[in-house]
């Protein structure tokens, strides 16, 4: 094991035991086994792509097993066994496909094929060429490959292929989300796999990946502009919303992840059944979409940020749904009120799977729930949420006037991701120190470090603008950029807009490589920097974008004000 993915890992080095976030060394090994068979999948696809030959179950695959690898999602063993096992089926009827064609021909030879090169560079592939070791990965010899990060022995090379790999992560969690609203981009797809491959050409370096890696967060900002479109059409723009942080005397059911066709599904059965269904964690922006303001049942939000689940899921009482990634290894005391569904797993837990048409059957949920005692309460009152671009964007004219009659003075952009560790109290400090004429931007679960402090507005317009998930970051860039277009600006980076950018997993990697994508300048990052980056490439990204880590409130006040 040596996985560094994740802003907790240990030591900030590498967790190489077991993970920080509780994978244990097995299954951080197969999940480093799951995205070499990825790579081979690629290999043959993009040559079925190119041919019209590909087809739509395989792309999901694609997106799934990246997305079953990032952190918190998949701690089940058998789980990625079966990714494994499955994959090596659909890339053996990929290249039987392919060979049915005569598109290819497999040779002895192990170079890495021209075609794919010649792909890379925009070119069209040629048939004939020889099959990599990587696409002749069989389930026999798997496990005599090194496919873990160390296999890559040039930092800098490790450095850029980890950096891309997290961002197709990132990329596919939010490309699965918007599929499963049946919002899909074939393009998306298709630089998944060119990019897959390219973390596995030696001869690509420096120079080659920097650009790719670019290329990433410009797919990236497709991507999530794909799930924007996916969630608005479907729910609706979501609205300013008072969310109710209470408790009813009723059973209820925890709805946590960030999947919003479970919530729809979960509301719908349990209506008229006495049960109430409350969001957590990455769900509470689910409150604002007015499709789910229809639900009497729908009560509000509970608790707060992902890693207080333990304390926060006992005294819920009732059974807790777990729908995307953000899941912490269950205590004894409730792991039997826990289910997965999707792409998340965990042993000993139930999972629900999904029908040929999507549709799930909570009714084993809700009928534990009935048993369950009601909610113990946290806390009371409400929280606003609901600015996405939409909403932010229908008072621009309200926002420009306060900037131009200097009321407000700056805006920072605090999205990105929450955790654990106590130094993530900066955030709350940040918060709490910002003077009064400046104006909070925030998506992610990083909001819950100051999205229930008492910062007030500024004319009615409130100092937390929270435009919703850690996806929801694209509202964020549209709002900037309207506001740049307002007041006649070439340059995004000539705004009042500052970041603070928190992160911790790898959404929020692909979400920093959108914002470069952009030309986004001076991004702080923090609360301490990737371990993966590499002190070299480090350097690319602060010569280029001028990239710093946190620092002390006092300090990084100066820096940014």
């Amino acid at each position: 094991m040596y996985c560094y993915q994740c802003e907790e890992t240990l030591n900030g080095t590498a967790c190489t035991k077991n993970g920080v976030c509780g994978k244990k060394a097995d299954v951080a090994d197969l999940q480093d086994d799951l995205i070499y068979v990825l790579k081979s999948i690629a290999f043959y696809n993009s040559k079925a792509r190119a041919n019209g030959l590909n087809d739509t179950k395989t792309d999901e695959f694609i997106l799934d097993g990246l997305f079953a690898t990032v952190t918190n999602t998949n701690f089940s063993k058998a789980d990625i066994e079966r990714y494994i096992n499955e994959g090596f089926v659909i890339k053996d009827g990929i290249k039987k496909k392919l060979m049915d064609a005569k598109v290819i021909n497999e040779k002895s030879g192990s170079s890495f094929p021209r075609w794919i090169k010649e792909k890379l560079l925009g070119a069209s592939p040629n048939a004939g060429e020889d099959i990599p070791v990587m696409a002749k990965v069989t389930p026999q010899t798997l496990a005599s490959i090194d496919t873990g990060v160390l296999a890559t022995e040039n930092e800098d090379i490790r450095s850029l292929r980890e950096l891309l790999i997290y961002g197709l992560k990132g990329m596919a969690a939010y490309a699965h989300h918007a599929n499963i609203l049946g919002y899909k981009d074939e393009n998306i797809i298709a630089f998944i796999e060119k990019a897959l491959l390219a973390t596995m050409d030696d001869e690509m370096g420096v120079d080659e990946l920097v650009p790719l890696v670019l290329e990433c967060g410009s797919v990236g900002v497709t991507t999530l502009a794909l799930l924007d479109k996916a969630n608005t059409t479907t729910y609706g723009n979501p609205e300013p919303t008072a969310v109710n942080i209470g408790v009813r005397g009723n059973p209820g059911i925890l709805i946590s992840g960030h999947d919003l066709r479970d919530l729809e599904q979960l509301l719908e059965q349990t209506r008229g059944t006495g049960v109430d269904v409350y969001t957590h964690g990455e769900m509470l922006p689910a409150n604002s979409y007015p499709a789910f303001k229809e639900y009497d049942n729908f009560v509000g939000n509970y608790g707060g940020s992902w890693w207080k689940q333990k304390e926060e899921f006992e005294k819920f009482n009732g059974p807790i749904l777990m729908t995307t990634n953000c899941i912490v290894p269950p205590k004894d005391t409730y792991i039997d009120r826990i289910y997965t569904t999707g792409v998340v797993g965990f042993d000993g837990v139930t999972h629900i799977n999904a029908s040929e048409d999507g549709g799930k059957d909570f009714s084993a949920i809700i009928e534990q729930a009935k048993t369950c005692k009601a909610p113990e309460q946290l806390e009371e009152g409400t929280i606003m949420g609901g600015f996405a671009h939409v909403s932010a964007l229908s008072v621009a004219d309200k926002i420009v006037d306060a900037v131009k009659a200097g009321h407000i003075k700056k805006f920072v952009v605090m999205a990105g991701c929450d955790g654990r560790h106590k130094e993530r109290s900066y955030y709350t400090d940040f918060a709490e120190a910002l003077p009064q004429d400046s104006v909070i931007l925030t998506a992610g679960c990083a909001k819950y470090r100051y999205n229930k402090l008492a910062l007030g507005d500024i004319g009615g317009i409130p100092r937390v603008i929270d435009a919703g998930q850690c996806n929801d970051c694209y509202s964020l860039v549209v709002i900037a950029q309207k506001l740049a277009e307002a007041f006649g600006l070439e340059d995004i980076n000539d705004l009042p807009v500052v970041y603070n950018i928190a992160w911790y997993e790898q959404k929020a990697v692909l979400v920093l490589l959108a914002l470069l994508s952009l030309g986004v300048k001076n991004i702080m990052l923090g609360p301490t920097l990737p371990a993966f980056v590499s002190p070299n490439v480090l350097n690319v990204l602060v010569d280029n974008f001028n990239i710093r880590p946190n620092s002390t409130v006092e300090e990084d006040l100066k820096v940014l004000l």
